[in-house]
């Protein structure tokens, strides 16, 4: 099965020519740094739901979802920078 990466890069080959590939070593690092992220993300969202669920109004409710949300974009953001460093890496 096909990570989002790949299926991205194989639309981005069509879309402009042909990219640089990755080693066998890269795709697994990459496919570490995706879980990782995606488990911290799944604890992160675990952590606040009994938050959400105690959120006393609605404005506290949106604090809430808001800075949910932002925690998440940040460990997009990491996830992101980490595999691009390794994109680069020759």
């Amino acid at each position: 099965m096909k990570s989002a990466y790949e299926l991205a890069m194989e639309r981005l080959e069509k879309a402009s020519g042909p990219t640089k590939k990755l080693t066998e070593e890269q795709r697994a690092a990459i496919a570490d740094i995706e879980k990782v992220y995606e488990a911290k993300i799944a604890e992160l969202k675990l952590s606040h739901e009994a938050r959400l669920q105690g959120a006393a109004t609605q404005e506290e409710f949106d604090a809430l979802q808001a800075e949910l949300a932002e925690k998440i974009r940040g460990f997009e953001e990491r996830r992101d920078h980490e595999k691009e460093a390794i994109w680069n890496a020759d």
